[in-house]
């Protein structure tokens, strides 16, 4: 260990009270997983094992989910981008949520009715390409701004799907404020892979979209006639965490993973409000530098803080 230090807190594991979130059960799941399937060039992403690092370590097996082929924009951030922008248009078109697809979003008559629709983000890269990709798709404007120190190459990703993007000279936690303030002054319709108080919904469906991944994952591994021990999981503001936790909890009930969220250290939001214990989340601030620039956020979803807290074994 000598090259870092490794910081864990060990949590008591509150998990198995025989309760999942509603917004994160199986039905959500299938419904979620049931639109990417009707998007065009939709296949699940491989599960790699990585046989040579589980013999070097001992253990059975080392499953990765392999996210580079995800509709050609190498992230799964596109997932919960793609589920919520059409959640949104199908509110404003009245559209059921159950057995939506793109068909539906691109008849005339409900384009009429959702009327004219600006998207507006902020993203260290993958989330802001998947809803520049989605908004590109469906027709729509998309203004993206990320933080300062991102990759100007990100931006250029972006820039080619047709979006408008620039790199501001504010940290991650105070672009989204920036961005959000926008939407409210021009009426801009904000699609954030993040949640605060009084701005849960569209949040809440983009970790509903994450899901797909993790349904993928499990029909993977019972293939193989494996479930998982141990689940590891990146965290920035946790909405990715936070959506398979919730997912894996709801399929899997008793045999569930012992879940391990993951964080830079100058980013570490959810490790410090582990720390602290006081069941609330805690925000880190500051330049929030990492090579991990997609991880670099300092304050906790409020949705997904709740499933972290009461579910994880560890936080690192």
């Amino acid at each position: 260990m000598s090259a870092f230090s490794l910081k864990m807190d060990i949590a008591e594991n509150r998990f198995f009270n025989g309760e999942t979130s509603p917004l994160f059960s199986r039905q959500q799941a299938q419904q979620a997983r049931r639109f990417h399937q009707k998007i065009a060039g939709y296949q699940p992403t491989p599960l790699v094992a990585l046989n040579e690092l589980s013999a070097l370590f001992g253990v059975q097996k080392i499953l990765v989910k392999d996210e580079s082929r995800r509709f050609g924009l190498n992230a799964f951030k596109v997932l919960g981008g793609s589920y919520a922008v059409a959640r949104c248009l199908a509110e404003r078109m009245r559209l059921p949520a159950e057995g939506l697809a793109r068909g539906m979003l691109d008849a005339p008559a409900a384009r009429a009715t959702a009327g004219r629709i600006t998207f507006i983000s902020t993203t260290d890269g993958n989330h802001g390409r998947g809803l520049a990709w989605t908004a590109r798709e469906l027709g729509y404007p998309c203004i993206i701004y990320m933080p300062k120190g991102s990759e100007p190459t990100r931006r250029d990703n972006i820039l080619a799907l047709g979006a408008q993007c620039s790199i501001t000279d504010l940290n991650y936690d105070d672009t989204v404020r920036m961005s959000w303030n926008m939407a409210q002054e021009k009426g801009y319709v904000m699609v954030q892979d993040t949640a605060w108080d009084g701005y849960e919904e569209i949040p809440t469906w983009i970790m509903q979209g994450y899901m797909t991944l993790a349904t993928e994952a499990l029909e993977q591994m019972k293939a193989m006639g494996t479930l998982p021990t141990h689940c590891f999981l990146q965290a920035g503001v946790g909405s990715f965490a936070g959506a398979v936790v919730g997912c894996l909890a709801a399929a899997l009930g008793e045999k569930a993973p012992k879940f391990i969220t993951v964080e830079p250290h100058q980013a570490n939001c959810l490790y410090k409000s582990a720390v602290i214990g006081d069941g609330n989340p805690h925000n880190v601030t500051g330049d929030l530098q990492t090579l991990m620039a997609g991880l670099a956020c300092g304050e906790p979803n409020t949705t997904s803080w709740g499933l972290l807290r009461d579910y994880c074994s560890a936080y690192i």
